[in-house]
């Protein structure tokens, strides 16, 4: 697979008062791993300001809060709104710099993750004038406030997939167990694994699913050892579920000469070792999101679903070493969920 040409991203430290070690203004990331930049949007937007406050796996987690990144500088690009991206470095930082943000009027912040269900809720409850968007997060879970957009994704559909190619790939190589790390367990975490374990038992009957969750998403070395620990336990498919932490599991995969799969951005540009990615458009959703505030359309007090069918998730290329016929396969049951034809994918973990 083509490599992504790494751009070199500035960060620029705010004054004091904004409650994060990190905060900048953003611009284009072309990079699998970008860093925050300052840039401003055009004067066409110059009166809308949309901050985003990620969650304390950063910017560099080649994951989802590399993807919302690349929905806002997008926005910048596109609709010329003003952006600013605040990095957490702990849980403590949440409540700070989402507030800091709002303090500033910034029109709408984002909170990246599951993690900041919370933060957010409570400093949407503070600022009843600003708009609020949470990746992950149901309106429900946030007191259905009227200022707050959930936007959610039918993880255990791209899972599903990401599994059934897992299963052939273990069944080609006389496998008999594929697993998953997970981060914590979260729903958008369980709803992938879901999806994979069932999609892992559809094209390979019989086949041993293991699970572990390594309680972190940005200790690399955490997710590693749980990826290590069932590869020794037979894992011939490692399926990361764990942000930055994961590319410990993808790099415990590569190790070990077995399987890895990616999760929320195409990782393959890690390498031929990584069989596939199940794929997240936090970034899609990020731009609709900012582009319906600006236009006086913001969907506060519900919640964003994404799926299949309109390609808020999905799978990712495939490693030229797969073995042959997986994609084509891959391909026809992702119309079967279209279709409807396989439906009702389980989304929590037993």
């Amino acid at each position: 697979m083509k490599r992504l040409i790494p751009v070199l991203l500035l960060t620029v430290v705010l004054a004091a008062g904004c409650g994060s070690k990190k905060q900048a203004n953003t611009t284009t990331p072309s990079t699998p791993s970008p860093s925050p930049t300052t840039t401003s949007g055009s004067s066409s937007g110059a009166g809308f300001k949309v901050g985003l406050s990620t969650d304390i796996g950063g910017l560099n987690d080649r994951s989802f809060n590399h993807l919302a990144f690349v929905g806002l500088t997008r926005a910048g690009q596109q609709l010329g709104v003003q952006t600013r991206v605040v990095e957490s470095k702990s849980p403590s930082d949440y409540i700070p710099n989402l507030s800091a943000l709002a303090k500033q009027g910034y029109d709408l912040v984002i909170g990246v993750g599951f993690t900041e269900i919370q933060a957010i809720e409570a400093v949407a409850k503070q600022f009843p004038k600003t708009h609020f968007a949470i990746v992950d997060v149901s309106n429900a879970d946030e007191g259905n406030l009227k200022n707050v957009e959930g936007l959610l994704f039918k993880e255990q559909e791209a899972g599903y997939l990401a599994g059934y190619a897992a299963g052939l790939a273990a069944k080609a190589r006389a496998g008999t167990a594929v697993s998953s790390v997970g981060g914590q367990k979260q729903p958008p975490v369980d709803r992938y694994i879901a999806g994979y374990q069932a999609g892992a038992k559809a094209a390979f009957p019989g086949v041993k699913v293991i699970n572990g969750y390594s309680q972190d998403f940005a200790n690399q070395a955490k997710c590693k050892e749980v990826a290590l620990n069932q590869i020794a336990g037979g894992s011939a498919v490692v399926f990361q579920v764990a942000g930055g932490c994961g590319l410990g599991a993808l790099d415990a995969a590569k190790e070990k000469k077995v399987w890895g799969v990616g999760v929320d951005a195409d990782q393959g540009y890690l390498g031929t070792y990584v069989l596939t990615s199940a794929l997240k458009r936090v970034d899609t959703a990020v731009f609709d999101s900012i582009r319906d505030a600006k236009s006086g359309t913001f969907k506060g007090g519900q919640d964003a679903v994404y799926g299949i069918k309109d390609q808020g998730v999905g799978i990712g290329k495939f490693s030229p070493d797969a073995p042959k016929g997986i994609p084509a396969k891959v391909t026809a049951i992702r119309q079967q969920i279209i279709s409807g034809k396989i439906s009702n994918i389980p989304t929590t973990v037993k």
